[in-house]
């Protein structure tokens, strides 16, 4: 087989690399060069980048597919809560509102507390959420491999996590 000499220029990095490689594989870096330009001019060579692109694009829009399910889920959330808030809140009279603002404190910082902890298991409320919901999804649709504990605890305040003054989270 004839070969045709080439002289070429790589980056300082680039030949590191083609040195670590040869020297692995046990093979000169003509060789090396040579099968990455065979790799790289072959005609299925831009079939399987086109194959590794579109996979990524498919992990992609799954994950983002998930993102906008969550935040669909905490947009729900929050709505639902601030309208029974405001349905059952009482307008505080002016004499108490400095001990309700003292109050307030204090129970938003036994929440990030309590989420700091919840956060810390490992635990996701939107995931148990979900895998309520779609109890039957497969695991690559929940992102995780195994089922979360029930949340209905948390809800009714059976969670030690989220107990506070009488089981109010």
């Amino acid at each position: 087989m004839s070969r045709t000499r080439l002289n070429i220029f790589i980056e300082p990095a680039h030949a590191k690399r083609l040195d670590q490689i040869s020297a692995h594989k046990g093979v000169s870096k003509s060789a090396v060069i040579a099968a990455a330009l065979a790799s790289f001019l072959s005609p299925d060579g831009e079939d399987q980048r086109e194959a590794a692109l579109a996979k990524r694009l498919d992990r992609l829009s799954r994950q983002f597919d998930r993102l906008e399910r969550d935040q669909g889920v905490l947009i729900e959330t929050v709505a639902l809560y601030l309208r029974h808030y405001l349905t059952v809140a009482l307008p505080v009279p002016e004499h108490q509102q400095e001990a309700m603002r003292a109050q307030g404190r204090a129970r938003y910082a036994q929440f990030i507390e309590q989420l700091a902890r919840h956060i810390q298991r490992g635990r996701s409320l939107v995931r148990e959420i979900h895998h309520e919901i779609e109890p039957t999804a497969p695991a690559h649709q929940t992102g995780e491999g195994h089922q979360p504990p029930s949340s209905e605890g948390a809800i009714r305040g059976d969670d030690p996590a989220m107990s506070s003054e009488g089981g109010k989270p």
